[in-house]
């Protein structure tokens, strides 16, 4: 079977920068197979009777594209098959004047055009929606520089389109698809920063996304910019330690929130204040979390948190020297073999520790179906190791890392997280020996 594309939609009003942040978004993507469909490229093929008329036709309705053609295509392109895609002529109107551009399939698809947010057949093969939001002063500038010099349209036609057709269909079917978008630009290609951001997380997606389809018991949070931004702080070298603590601690709950909801529930019927029944689920009672000494420690408290009096084991592993497969100590419950356990280690490398604590926990009596591991960070590498080695195991994680250098250390990563989380870095060792 083919691998499945990563498709982002583009959206926004005519003359918005679309083009020009996709022409960015190309460019920063340059070790990706890219390819650009336009929405332009499926107007319907105007009649006789349209053409004689065609300053009466409005062209930024969604009557005017032809989405079922466009469904096709996309179809094809997603499941490895190249397609022909019409050029559409603005001077004569017509899709058949020049010959169709192959589009050969690609593991990045960017569908750009003003309405492909209106249909939801459309917007579900996306895997990123984007909106392009500029000033409508500035839309109507760059539409008349554009008209007049590209296809020797006089102003006055210009305008007249723009106050007729132009204007009342951005009001009323392109906005209003703005509650669709993931991600929203303002001022276009002008803002950079936001591009940088976009392509730097759609590089995170297209790693996540193409070991999930390898490993369907792999669990990536769904993220947004909200726990992109919290990634930043953390992974920033100069961040206090009090800051670094905070936001660990609300990345390392999600995660702990999304682990929980992997766990097998039974249904439970309450009577509500109101004498209601209610039909929801009861948690699963049978769970403890186990953290692999010193990190996972750190993962303890969110655990706590979210489930009053869990039983709690550890595993420490001696991490140098033999690459993290010696085991030092463990503490578990004694009844483990009959629990559900949730493994708690914020950063996956190579997956030699995890290897080797997994081992031990079936080796306890665990069954592997029976084991969650929770962690911040994850290699390739370690996916790799771990999901093959134990393949019905689910692995939760907060985001996929570029790998390892050459050290094994996770790139770009967040450096010794136990040392940072629990204030044990050298700077720290190197104050305490001074002021003793």
């Amino acid at each position: 079977m083919p691998k499945e594309p990563f498709v982002i939609g583009v959206a926004g009003g005519a003359a918005s920068g679309k083009t020009t942040v996709c022409d960015m978004i190309i460019q920063q993507l340059h070790d990706q197979r890219v390819v650009l469909v336009n929405q332009d490229s499926f107007y319907h093929r105007l009649s006789e009777e349209e053409l004689a008329r065609v300053h009466e036709y409005n062209f930024d309705h969604p009557d005017a594209f032809d989405t079922e053609q466009l469904l096709c295509s996309m179809d094809k392109l997603k499941n490895g098959q190249a397609v022909d895609v019409p050029i559409y002529d603005f001077m004569s109107h017509r899709n058949n004047v020049y010959p169709a551009r192959r589009v050969n399939p690609s593991d990045v698809i960017i569908l750009e055009g003003i309405l492909i947010f209106h249909d939801p057949r459309v917007r579900e093969l996306m895997n990123m929606k984007i909106f392009v939001d500029t000033d409508a002063d500035v839309r109507l500038a760059r539409r008349i520089r554009r008209d007049t010099a590209e296809k020797g349209r006089d102003i006055g036609a210009v305008l007249d389109q723009y106050s007729k057709f132009v204007k009342p269909a951005f009001d009323d079917f392109i906005l209003p698809t703005k509650k669709y978008a993931d991600i929203i630009i303002p001022r276009g290609g002008d803002n950079h920063v936001a591009i940088d951001l976009i392509v730097q997380h759609i590089r995170t997606k297209l790693g996540q996304h193409d070991l999930c389809k390898i490993y369907p018991n792999l669990y990536v949070i769904q993220s947004t910019f909200q726990i992109r931004g919290m990634h930043t702080l953390i992974r920033d070298s100069q961040i206090t330690k009090h800051d670094f603590i905070f936001y660990a601690d609300r990345l390392i709950r999600l995660v702990v929130e999304h682990g929980l909801g992997h766990l097998p529930f039974t249904e439970k019927q309450v009577v509500t204040p109101t004498g209601s029944v209610y039909t929801g689920v009861d948690f699963c009672k049978r769970l403890c979390g186990v953290s692999v000494i010193r990190s996972g420690e750190s993962m303890e408290n969110a655990l706590r948190a979210c489930c009053k009096g869990i039983k709690l084991g550890k595993i420490l592993i001696h991490r140098e020297g033999d690459n993290g497969q010696h085991l030092i100590y463990e503490k578990l419950p004694t009844d483990i073999s009959e629990r559900h356990v949730l493994l708690l280690d914020p950063i996956l490398g190579t997956g030699n520790s995890a290897v080797q604590a997994i081992s031990l926990l079936i080796r306890k009596g665990v069954p592997e179906s029976n084991i969650i591991f929770l962690n911040l960070i994850s290699a390739p590498q370690g996916v790799h190791v771990v999901c093959r080695t134990f393949p019905r195991i689910k692995i939760v994680t907060s985001e996929i890392e570029v790998g390892l250098n050459k050290d094994y250390r996770v790139i770009p990563g967040i450096g010794e997280f136990g040392d940072r989380y629990f204030g044990t870095d050298e700077d720290d060792q190197l104050v305490i020996t001074s002021s003793s």
